[in-house]
């Protein structure tokens, strides 16, 4: 196997995730109306709350997304303005605002096909640990090289906000 054989293999594999992601997300946004990103974090907030009726930060929530705290709360406000999720004060601790799934997100989920990121996520958990670190820095290396290390990692087609978009063209 030579260097280019490694190159289109690379390419591929990188074409067929995204791909899955893409697909899964467009089919998610015409039969459901959310995007993929959203289904998947709707999905964390149904999957993963500590105790009934507790929910999570955005922090929390960044953390169950493997993303950062701003790309979630993006997610979270498009949720909540369509009522599938809400904001509000912690019951147990009245400084902590945290987000909980309503009655229609979970509606919306029972027709809900498994987000394709947290596919992934477990693929990503499943390597062994060598093999993952070497995974993430031979991808932060390429993210390098693009000259991409400053752009923000959103959640994955999720659209840009108008104050991303200003901030990256000005």
């Amino acid at each position: 196997m030579n260097e280019h054989d490694d190159l289109a293999l690379a390419l591929n594999a990188l074409r067929r995730i995204i791909r899955a992601l893409r697909l899964s997300s467009t089919v998610t946004e015409k039969t459901l109306g959310v995007s993929g990103a959203q289904l998947f974090v709707l999905h964390q907030l149904e999957a993963g709350a500590p105790l009934d009726g507790v929910g999570f930060s955005i922090a929390e929530l960044a953390q169950r997304t493997s993303t950062d705290p701003s790309s979630v709360s993006v997610v979270v406000r498009r949720l909540v303005a369509r009522k599938l999720a809400a904001r509000r004060t912690s019951a147990v601790d009245g400084r902590r605002a945290e987000v909980v799934i309503t009655a229609a997100g979970r509606a919306l989920l029972r027709k809900a096909p498994r987000p394709v990121q947290e596919v992934l996520i477990e693929a990503l958990e499943a390597l062994p640990k060598a093999e993952l670190t070497v995974t993430v820095r031979s991808l932060e290396s390429v993210v390098r090289s693009m000259g991409l290390e400053k752009h923000d990692a959103t959640m994955f087609f999720e659209p840009e906000t108008d104050q991303r978009r200003r901030k990256k063209n000005g």
